[in-house]
């Protein structure tokens, strides 16, 4: 009894499904790039902005009277959250139009 061949149509389906798990490792992977871009500003854009803000409320006296603590912690907090958001948006963009651009050459 000859071995049945599998029909166009579930050889398709694999086909898809393959492609499906090799798009959603490429988008994981993105996204973690994605992460780590973003952390690493993060960090750097609260070092740089923790300095000047505790400098200045240390020596300006408007700062002096106006920022304390609680509001010292909310500026840098705010500029890392943005420096995050912003890095790992911008890097998650670049990896889909890389890829976008990749899937298109391999297509042609």
């Amino acid at each position: 009894m000859p071995i049945a061949q599998s029909s166009p149509l579930e050889r398709s389906s694999c086909n898809f499904t393959s492609s499906l798990d090799q798009k959603l490792a490429i988008a994981k992977r993105s996204s973690h790039e994605g992460v780590v871009a973003g952390a690493k500003a993060a960090a750097a854009a609260a070092v740089a902005t923790a300095i000047p803000t505790v400098a200045s409320a240390r020596m300006v006296p408007w700062a002096r009277a106006n920022l304390n603590p609680t509001a010292q912690a909310l500026i840098v907090s705010t500029v890392a959250g943005m420096a995050y958001f912003i890095v790992a948006d911008k890097t998650v963009l670049a990896k889909a139009r890389q890829n976008s651009f990749n899937n298109n050459n391999s297509n042609n």
